[in-house]
């Protein structure tokens, strides 16, 4: 697949992205039905991109399963399918370029120890003398600072991530890539500009 926004200048570029775990079920569909309608009314382009990033809770034959229902429906995609198993190397170059810039670390705390703290992860092991050399996350650094943008249904939606969600992992403790990393790397490289 090549990169949308040279191939194409359009100023909608929206996307449906589900995990191969098993064949879609309704909302997933009205998610698809939406986002597709609200291209095609803004006469942009709707892809379909696969986040197979997860292999243990994938169910075999459900990409081609969830294709095959998507143009059962009339939900026609341009472009080629991105399968995001193909773009490991992108995702190692993102994390690669937030660790140069310090703005990860590594994590080994469980579930367990992190909800025993609290709902939310408060950065315990930001501040550990010692980074974990075992079985261990990466977690990327957030700050106290709000971010915002206008939501088409919601109006103006705000948080501040730091206080509400907690430094996130971008790297699993099984060494697969997080959706929070590759879904950011992805809708840039497809330039996508309605979710």
């Amino acid at each position: 697949m090549t990169n949308l926004k040279a191939e194409k200048q359009t100023s909608y570029i929206g996307r449906f992205a589900p995990s191969p775990t098993g064949p879609l079920h309704f909302g997933s569909l009205v998610a698809a039905l939406a986002s597709f309608l609200d291209a095609r009314s803004n006469k942009g382009l709707w892809l379909v991109r696969l986040e197979d990033l997860d292999p243990p809770r994938e169910q075999s034959g459900a990409s081609n399963l969830i294709l095959d229902q998507l143009l059962s429906l009339g939900l026609e995609w341009d472009n080629d399918v991105l399968f995001q198993s193909t773009r490991l190397n992108a995702y190692q170059s993102a994390l690669n370029k937030l660790s140069q810039k310090s703005s990860t670390y590594k994590c080994d705390c469980t579930r367990t120890s992190i909800k025993e703290r609290g709902s939310i992860y408060d950065g315990y092991c930001r501040t550990k003398d010692e980074a974990p050399r075992n079985n261990f996350a990466i977690r990327i650094k957030t700050s106290n600072r709000k971010i915002h943008f206008q939501d088409k249904i919601r109006g103006n939606f705000k948080q501040d991530v730091k206080k509400e969600v907690g430094d996130f992992i971008v790297l699993r403790k099984d060494k697969l890539f997080a959706y929070h990393l590759a879904v950011v790397v992805d809708d840039e490289y497809q330039g996508i500009s309605h979710v």
